[in-house]
């Protein structure tokens, strides 16, 4: 048999024999997960080069690689690979919050929640994409925006930033006004046209929505500015919401969309954009003390390589697709915990160790 009809045999298994971290000594009370879409090591190192070989990403003592196949499928999606990390299982291409088999499978921020902890979703794409959705909706095709927008009024999530209004305000499969709702919830609900970013005023008196594009925001290229200023004020602002912790989720999404346009300028300026969120989660993260920060991605975008060039003037960046590749990928730590993400690892695994760690 050759060995190449071995490999959808292996990928199709979950490593759930290598669900349980090593015990630590500490445990984070917080956690905050920042995910580049499309990240891989080129795209770290394009920024690298063109920031003068300096990052924030630099700062993190622990380091490791990760894989990120799908269910029976080498190259995963975001669907996929976002249920991986958000509910600890292999699942198809194009799915959210729902396993292998179509069942649906509860979340690290559910599990959050349901300990009483505050939880929060921050993304420069609409709230209903993709990687967001993950962690919160579950549904059998990531292209089900207003079902997913539906799945959010089910939950308690204390603070949502991104994109996506039209899928609350204005659907085309029901009735429903799910802004009138979230405010009938208790919600403060904002949006880019109402009060810029800047001028938002974040209580924690109230939980928080502020829609940050009418369908997805913009690139960083074009003039968005707002996901660094997010990473300053949700950290605060959910530490405010609970006395038992929280789980955040902050997602670079269009690192992503630069890759597959092959748009190399584009894939330097959003990756600095999220090395920014970087820097200003890792300020919160050493004042407070008891919060473990995870980078990681979903997948790698556009087979990016990095060819002759001059570090301090120049890159020559070049893509050898216009889709996913089924390269690993980096993973990053620092704060409580941490040691726990360091090694080779499977995505699925990003889950179970912070379940572990936060000791639900």
């Amino acid at each position: 048999m050759k060995s190449w009809l071995l490999l959808p045999l292996f990928i199709s298994i979950s490593p759930q024999i290598r669900n349980v971290p090593e015990p630590v000594v500490q445990r984070p009370k917080n956690i905050i997960l920042l995910i580049g879409d499309g990240m891989g090591l080129s795209q770290v190192s394009a920024g690298l080069y063109a920031n003068g070989k300096k990052l924030n990403i630099d700062q993190f003592p622990v380091t490791g690689i990760m894989t990120t196949h799908a269910y029976r499928n080498l190259v995963t999606d975001s669907a996929a690979g976002a249920t991986a990390f958000a509910c600890g299982c292999k699942t198809k291409n194009g799915v959210i919050g729902l396993d292998s088999k179509m069942e649906k499978c509860f979340s690290i921020l559910e599990d959050a929640e349901a300990h009483g902890l505050s939880t929060g979703l921050v993304a420069s794409c609409s709230i209903t994409h993709a990687t967001p959705a993950a962690f919160i909706a579950h549904v059998e095709s990531r292209t089900e925006h207003e079902a997913i927008a539906a799945d959010i009024l089910k939950t308690d999530v204390d603070l949502l930033i991104g994109g996506g209004l039209k899928y609350f305000k204005d659907r085309s499969n029901d009735s429903r006004n799910l802004l009138n709702e979230l405010q009938d919830k208790g919600y403060t609900v904002s949006d880019y046209e109402g009060q810029p970013f800047p001028a938002l005023t974040f209580s924690a008196a109230k939980p928080l929505v502020w829609f940050g594009a009418y369908e997805e925001p913009l690139s960083v290229t074009k003039g968005r500015d707002w996901l660094p200023q997010a990473a300053i004020k949700a950290p605060v602002f959910l530490k405010q919401r609970s006395d038992k912790g929280f789980f955040l989720m902050l997602e670079g999404s269009q690192i992503d969309w630069a890759g597959h346009a092959n748009d190399a300028n584009r894939v330097v300026k959003e990756m600095l954009d999220f090395d920014a969120v970087v820097g200003k989660i890792l300020d919160f993260a050493k004042e407070d003390g008891q919060t473990l920060v995870i980078i990681t991605a979903d997948h790698e975008t556009g087979g990016l390589a990095l060819e002759q060039g001059h570090a301090h003037d120049s890159l020559d960046l070049t893509f050898s697709s216009t889709y996913h590749t089924a390269s690993l990928v980096p993973v990053y730590a620092y704060g409580p915990g941490s040691e726990s993400f360091s090694g080779v690892m499977d995505n699925t695994e990003i889950y179970w160790k912070m379940k572990a760690l936060l000791g639900f």
